[in-house]
């Protein structure tokens, strides 16, 4: 599965366009990802700031998609968890970058390979035009090798 391609089709995921997020770019080799949220009336909480979980929907699948691309089928990949920490109420558009170097890649495929599976943590900020922290994020990503026999 190509997930370049998913990355760009996410702009008709109905859970994305009702939120007002879009992928604003992902870099040739897809270790990074930058997603975008504007403002709208749609995505405004009750006193008039991005909906927090809108917030936290902009940031869901991407580190896992990286992953599951460069990984390959030979590994089941899921995401297990998250948190957000909410910094500063935002009115503006905030941005959301996600990365993940080829040698942390190879590092997490040979772990996987060696253990059988694991736990890998990641963190990014949602940061408002101006580069301010809007909130962190962490998102906990499960990765299994189907080479081996895991329980």
């Amino acid at each position: 599965m190509n997930f370049r391609n998913i990355t760009r089709l996410i702009r008709f995921y109905p859970t994305y366009v009702g939120a007002g997020i879009s992928v604003k770019s992902f870099n040739d080799d897809f270790t990074q990802v930058t997603v975008q949220m504007k403002m709208h009336w749609y995505n405004r909480n009750a006193v008039g700031t991005h909906f927090g979980g809108s917030l936290y929907s902009m940031c869901d699948p991407f580190y896992m998609f990286i992953l599951m691309e460069h990984l390959g089928r030979d590994y089941i990949v899921w995401d297990k968890s998250a948190s957000i920490d909410f910094v500063k109420a935002e009115k503006g558009t905030v941005y959301a970058t996600f990365e993940i170097p080829f040698e942390r890649i190879d590092e997490i495929k040979a772990d996987a390979d060696k253990k059988g599976k694991g736990l890998y943590t990641f963190n990014t900020n949602i940061v408002n035009e101006h580069g301010e922290i809007v909130a962190n994020v962490e998102k906990v990503v499960y990765v299994r090798s189907k080479k081996i026999k895991s329980s």
